[in-house]
């Protein structure tokens, strides 16, 4: 492990420009944009105590009307415990002459939205200055200083920046103002100028510096001295430049970082999302409150992941924001809400006292490893591991037969459930993996599937009047992705609002009409699936003059990926993505005015090893039955069974395309046919 001192700055410094850094985009028309960014100029200086100062410099054109709002207010997060911003420039000059200097009276500091209901986080916050009265054809000029002191990760320090090539930017700078004597020798591939350098004897510092850019223009001033500094400037005008269809790889341009193995950096977090021995007994107080059942002791790992996900609340931070600098467990206890840093920390200590003392959530088994890891969705083998790279914190519980992967941040989700977006990601552990004679950084993969089956069922019974007006009752019952996203929603609307966001929901199925009569079940109760109902009705849903009258299945829409569009020449198809398997099965009842007669659609059968769908459509006694049923088998389509798969997509589409014919006897023929009574003599 790498140390640092007050007198010698020893860590290495990675330095890396990525080739083929992010992806391809198209290069917009300047007339098409609201607003052109002339210049962006950022100036970084490091020194070898950590402490940074950022200075950023931008002039835009102002274009239309949609510009001058995107920029009427510039806002800047930062944490006043060891940061400072400053606005030392903010000029407006009107094209039709004049300048107006922003006075500082426009400016404003405030808490993030994020932690308004927490008092504890108040020094995350973000400035922001006003800027009234742009007009098209305006420049905009402005410079933000942004300084850190004392951060509490220093001596070391970290840094990632993407240049713009969206075109919004006509030119970009970027200085690097670095500590450390560097010796360096240039070296140039085809299309990717590349420079290493490295530290002389006493300095201990290492860059590599690989300028893959392959439009830019970079220089470097270095010497030996052992007070010397390191600069690296890039000078880029992207719009005139076509960026290469190979730009790929979704990870930063400029990639600084003093944690060169990755180890310091694991175990200072390590440390820091520790629970302290004085709250230890704090924890075994509450592992016994949060007992299923009052009076027992049998406490699983699941108890404790519903208690830490559910009775605090989520102070919805970014990873870092407040320093990696967590508040003991007492405190986080009784303020009711923790950052997702903080309730991983609570959880995998109360399931490391679980594997010590008592049970496990599955099987009783007792838990054999417990884990926090960091989503790192960005990681490339061989770069350099620094913070900026992680994402989200995750608890990961094994024993010796299943793994799970908890995220108790999630206020409302099954256990062991985590978001799409992580699955199949690698993750950043804060335990060093055995590498025989010594310890190294791991990464752990995500699971791809879900702990459980993912389905959905919803049933439809309904019935047209003879006026032809629909009601119906929806009913759905989830468990996987959609299930969590409807928590979610449920969760965070008050109930006078919940018909809102079934009405989202039906328009999403297909169906239309008015909603009532909402009901869901209880969104804390993430051991069953959930449940919503609702009633619909439609007015003059059927014209029963028109002969036949021709209606849908009342039936969800089935929603399937969309074929891959054709690839351009020379590029690789990809595999279809279906997502997480998931089981849907829909149903429907639907009750017709007595003497209404019905002719069903055919129904369909598929069968793949990717995926199966089937319908049944049935009519008797002035009643359909209805039910289509798609299970998705696999998570993706081979590239080479598109095809395939377009037949599949084509057969399910024209199922869901398919009408009911109804037919009414005609009322007034129905009336002569009654016998009349003898005229009267």
């Amino acid at each position: 492990m790498h140390s640092f001192s007050s007198k010698r700055f020893v860590s290495t410094l990675i330095v890396l420009c990525a080739v083929s850094a992010s992806p391809a985009h198209a290069q917009e028309n300047p007339s098409d944009l609201p607003a052109q960014i002339e210049l962006l100029e950022t100036r970084v200086r490091f020194e070898s105590n950590g402490d940074s100062r950022k200075e950023v410099h931008t002039r835009v054109h102002i274009i239309n009307e949609l510009g001058a709002r995107q920029f009427a207010r510039l806002s800047f997060d930062y944490n006043r415990s060891f940061q400072q911003i400053e606005f030392p420039l903010v000029r407006v000059t009107h094209t039709g002459g004049g300048t107006v200097d922003i006075l500082p009276s426009a400016i404003s500091d405030q808490p993030n939205p994020a932690v308004v209901n927490a008092p504890a986080y108040q020094d995350v916050r973000v400035k922001s200055v006003r800027i009234l009265g742009l007009t098209p054809n305006d420049l905009l000029e402005y410079r933000v200083v942004t300084t850190t002191t004392n951060h509490p990760l220093a001596p070391d320090f970290w840094l990632d920046h993407t240049f713009d090539r969206s075109g919004v930017t006509a030119q970009e700078i970027f200085e690097l103002d670095l500590p450390g004597s560097l010796y360096f020798e240039s070296k140039f591939a085809p299309g990717c100028p590349s420079v290493w350098m490295v530290g002389g004897s006493d300095s201990g510092l290492r860059v590599k510096v690989c300028g893959s850019v392959p439009y830019s223009s970079s220089s470097q001033s270095c010497d030996m001295r052992p007070t010397s500094r390191c600069a690296l400037r890039w000078d880029l005008h992207i719009p005139s430049v076509n960026v290469p269809a190979e730009a790929s790889v979704s990870f930063p341009d400029v990639m600084v970082s003093t944690f060169d193995s990755g180890i310091s950096l694991v175990e200072r977090l390590a440390a820091a999302l520790s629970v302290k021995p004085e709250d230890q007994r704090e924890l075994q107080l509450h592992l016994q409150a949060i007992a299923p059942r009052p009076g027992t002791s049998s406490v699983t790992v699941q108890d404790a992941y519903q208690f830490v996900s559910q009775k605090l609340a989520t102070v919805d931070l970014p990873v870092g924001a407040n320093g990696f600098r967590l508040r003991g467990a007492k405190d986080v206890l009784d303020s009711g809400y923790a950052t997702p840093e903080e309730k991983c920390t609570l959880l995998a200590a109360f399931a490391r006292s679980l594997g010590q003392a008592s049970r496990s959530a599955d099987a009783n088994r007792k838990p054999t490893n417990v884990q926090i890891v960091f989503l790192a969705s960005q990681w490339v083998p061989e770069e350099p591991i620094r913070p900026s790279m992680l994402e989200q914190p995750l608890v990961v519980i094994s024993d010796r037969k299943k793994q799970f992967v908890l995220d108790p941040s999630l206020e409302v989700a099954p256990f062991a459930f985590i978001p799409p977006r992580f699955r199949g990601k690698y993750a950043l552990s804060l335990t060093l993996a055995d590498a025989g004679d010594y310890l190294v950084p791991h990464f752990t993969k995500l699971p791809l599937t879900l702990p459980f089956s993912a389905f959905q069922r919803v049933n439809t019974t309904a019935s047209i009047d003879t006026d032809g007006n629909l009601s119906a009752e929806v009913r759905y019952a989830l468990r996987g992705d959609n299930e969590f996203l409807l928590r979610v929603a449920f969760h965070q609307s008050p109930k006078e609002k919940w018909n809102e966001v079934a009405q989202l929901l039906a328009l999403s199925d297909g169906f239309r009409g008015k909603i009532t009569n909402v009901t869901a079940s209880d969104p804390y109760a993430t051991k069953t699936p959930f449940t919503v109902e609702y009633q619909i009705t439609q007015p003059k849903f059927v014209d029963w003059s028109k002969k036949p009258v021709r209606i849908p299945a009342l039936l969800p829409q089935l929603a399937l990926p969309d074929p891959p569009a054709k690839p351009a020449s020379g590029v690789a198809t990809s595999a279809i993505e279906l997502g997480t398997p998931l089981d849907v099965e829909t149903h429907l009842t639907l009750h017709l005015p007595a003497g209404t007669a019905a002719r069903t659609p055919t129904a369909t059968s598929i069968v793949r090893d990717y995926a199966t769908f089937a319908s049944h459509y049935q009519a008797s006694a002035s009643t359909i039955t209805a039910s289509r049923h798609l299970n998705f088998l696999s998570r993706q389509v081979p590239a080479d069974r598109a095809a395939d798969y377009n037949a599949f997509l084509r057969a399910v589409q024209n199922d869901q395309s398919q009408e009911f014919l109804l037919e009414r006897p005609d009322r007034q023929a129905t009336v002569s046919t009654v016998p009349q009574p003898p005229p009267k003599l």
